[in-house]
C-alpha cells in the first residue's frame, strides 16, 4: 500500500487560505495544522489577562492583542496564534493586511493538556528566535501556576514562577503587573 504525499504549502498559500478560513490554523515548514477550540476556563484566563494588560497599557505606546492576532516567527517560518500578545513601540506586520505581527514584546500562552509540552518546548524554541521578544508567560488552567521567562541582556532566559493565589507577577518588558487573583478571576478548579 502506498501513501499519498502530503500537500506542501508556501507561506503565501497558507495566508491566502487562512484569511478565508472559518477556523484558525498554524503553519510551519509547508504544513498547515488546525487549531482546536479552547475551553471555558482557557478563554476566561486569556480574557482576564488581555483585559488587565490592556487597561494597564492605556495611554502608552504598547498594544495588547487577543488570540486573533497571528504572529510570525520570521527566523523559523512558524505562523501561530498566541493567546495574548503585546507589542511596544511601532508594530511591524508582514503585509498590508496587518494581521500577522512580526515584533511582539510579550507573548502569553494558556496551557492546555494537549499543547503544554509543545508550548514549553518546541514553540518556546521558535519564540526565542524573535529578537523583539523580551518575555514569555505560561499560565496553567488546572491550578494557580504562572511562569514568566524573561530574556536577559546576555540573551539567556530567566524563569520565575509562582503558584500563590495572592502573588503578583511583574512583567518588566511592558512595565505591567499581573495579580494571580485577576488572572484566575471567575475560574473554578476541580
Amino acid at each position: 500500500m502506498s501513501t499519498l504525499p502530503k500537500k506542501r504549502y508556501t507561506p503565501e498559500e497558507y495566508l491566502a487560505l487562512e484569511r478565508q478560513a472559518e477556523y484558525k490554523s498554524q503553519y510551519f515548514d509547508g504544513e498547515i495544522f488546525a487549531m482546536a477550540g479552547a475551553t471555558r476556563r482557557h478563554n476566561l484566563i486569556a480574557m482576564n489577562i488581555g483585559r488587565e494588560l490592556s487597561a494597564q497599557l492605556r495611554g502608552r505606546p504598547c498594544e495588547a492583542y487577543p488570540s486573533e492576532m497571528r504572529v510570525k516567527v520570521s527566523p523559523t517560518g512558524l505562523y501561530t496564534y498566541p493567546d495574548v500578545v503585546v507589542v511596544c513601540g511601532e508594530p511591524r506586520f508582514e503585509d498590508d493586511h496587518q494581521d500577522t505581527l512580526l515584533n511582539p514584546t510579550l507573548i502569553v500562552e494558556v496551557l492546555s493538556p494537549t499543547t503544554e509540552d509543545y508550548d514549553r518546548g518546541r514553540k518556546f524554541a521558535h519564540y526565542r528566535r524573535i529578537d523583539s521578544l523580551a518575555e514569555y508567560v505560561l499560565v496553567a488552567q488546572q491550578e494557580h501556576h504562572v511562569e514568566r521567562h524573561r530574556r536577559q541582556e546576555t540573551g539567556e532566559w530567566m524563569l520565575r514562577e509562582t503558584d500563590r493565589p495572592d502573588d503578583t507577577l511583574a512583567l518588566t518588558s511592558i512595565d505591567c503587573e499581573l495579580a494571580l487573583v485577576d488572572v484566575y478571576d471567575k475560574v473554578e478548579f476541580d
